[in-house]
This record gives structure tokens, C-alpha cells and sequence, in this order.
């Protein structure tokens, strides 16, 4: 499987166009679209000057699709989370077209300057040339960015937290991020599942299940790290107390 990274120039795509204006705000998207019908709701994290955020959120809600963006919070710093729901009907999306094409992608798309960047996942058998073709029907401008096998991908050193979130559904993950988003778990916030559940488009039992086995996997395998960085240290102590190895209880 390889891992690819496309930079898009989304026509007609409200997020792509309104940054095409605010170059100085970045958009990324915190959960995917949830709900039914035609009408479907998502998160957004947009980061930069406060003027500019607040300028992206006022043209953002003129758009012709978009039904409703509202922060979660007041506009007061660099960084905001906005709640939005959007009027899929008649909207030709990106994510819809990786998804008819059966190609799957990685969540937190971020835009910037009016580029979308895409990470995609493919089979070695899968033609990556249709794949652009297809996404660059109505106008839409694609440029390879990125185009290496998944297998030579290494974790980057010096972050002993990296893949802790590996365990978790592409669900939970999302779950997850949405609550943190909403200030699920901001001391003192009065966030609850309910509004986790809200944002969402979801029953509030089924988000506290999701959350419930997300954070249960989330701190087994912080666990699981703490103790192997433990026992690594252990070993390297007796291995400094004998001279570079460990004691050999058959060595005389």
C-alpha cells in the first residue's frame, strides 16, 4: 500500500474558496460529516490572527452550501473550533469522490491559501493517474505532493507518545477529537456527552461508548509505554552496574 499526499484546488468548494481569501488563517477539519439527510454537520479548527478567523467565519457563513457556522467558543485568540452544517445537496465534495472511488483517506484534512491537502491511501494495483483525473473533474487543480510506500514510512524519533492512538477505530478517533474540540475535557467547562453528542449528529449513549473504549485504549497503551520506558531504564542501570551486560546466571 503506498501513502499519498495531493494538493487540491477545490473549485466551488466553500472551505477551498474562502481561504483562497484569508491566506492567513489555516482550516482543518476535526471530525468528519455526520448526520442524515442532505443537511450534515462536521468541526472545523482554524488557526491565525483574530481579525482574519473572525473575517473567514463571516464570509464562511454566506457561502451558498453552508447552512450554519458557529464557534464554540468566543473569537478571542489564534485558534477557534467552529461547528458547521452544511447543505450537501447539488455539492460535489472531495471526500464524496475518494469515496465512490472506494480510496481511502486520513481525517484532519487541512486547507491553507485555498489548497485542500489530501493524505490517500492505495493499493499497489490501484491507478493513481484515474484517481487525479477523476478528482480534477469540475475544474479543480491536483498536484502530487507526496508518493511513498507505507511499509518505508518510520515514526518520527523523540515522540515516545506516537501511536498510542493506533488502536482506536477510524469512529472513536473521531469521537475523540470532537470532544476534545467542544471542551469535553477542559476542567471546570460544563461540556457534556450531550454536547459532544450534538455536535456529532449522534445519541448520546452511543458517544459515551465510543469514548468510553477510546479512553480505555488510550490509557492501556500510555501504560503499556510508561512500563516499557521503565523497565528500559531499569535494564540500562543494571547494565551500568555490571560493566555494560547483564548478570549471566550460568557464567562462573
Amino acid at each position: 500500500m503506498r501513502e499519498v499526499t495531493l494538493r487540491i484546488r477545490h473549485r466551488g468548494g466553500p472551505e477551498s474558496e474562502v481561504s483562497a481569501r484569508h491566506p492567513e488563517v489555516t482550516f482543518r477539519s476535526v471530525s468528519s460529516m455526520t448526520g442524515s439527510g442532505t443537511e450534515r454537520k462536521r468541526i472545523m479548527e482554524l488557526r491565525g490572527p483574530t481579525d482574519e478567523i473572525r473575517s473567514f467565519i463571516e464570509e464562511f457563513r454566506r457561502a451558498e452550501a453552508v447552512v450554519e457556522a458557529e464557534p464554540l467558543s468566543p473569537v478571542t485568540g489564534e485558534h477557534a473550533y467552529v461547528a458547521l452544517i452544511i447543505d450537501t445537496d447539488g455539492w460535489d465534495g472531495i471526500r464524496a469522490r475518494l469515496s465512490e472511488m472506494g480510496i481511502h483517506y486520513r481525517m484532519g484534512t487541512t486547507i491553507a491559501g485555498g489548497i485542500e491537502r489530501w493524505t490517500v491511501y492505495i493499493e499497489a494495483d490501484d491507478d493513481l493517474s484515474a484517481v487525479i483525473r477523476r478528482l480534477e473533474e469540475g475544474g479543480n487543480d491536483v498536484e502530487l505532493a507526496r508518493n511513498v510506500e507505507l511499509a518505508s514510512i518510520e515514526r518520527p524519533p523523540g515522540m515516545p507518545a506516537s501511536g498510542i492512538l493506533d488502536g482506536l477505530t477510524a469512529r472513536q478517533r473521531e469521537v475523540l477529537s470532537t470532544a476534545i474540540a467542544v471542551g469535553y475535557y477542559d476542567h471546570g467547562g460544563g461540556v457534556g456527552v450531550e454536547d459532544v453528542a450534538d455536535a456529532l449528529g449522534l445519541g448520546s449513549t452511543t458517544v459515551w461508548e465510543h469514548l468510553s473504549r477510546a479512553e480505555s485504549t488510550v490509557m492501556n497503551a500510555l501504560f503499556d509505554r510508561f512500563e516499557g520506558a521503565e523497565n528500559g531504564d531499569r535494564q540500562a542501570s543494571e547494565d551500568d552496574q555490571t560493566g555494560g551486560t547483564s548478570a549471566d546466571p550460568h557464567r562462573k
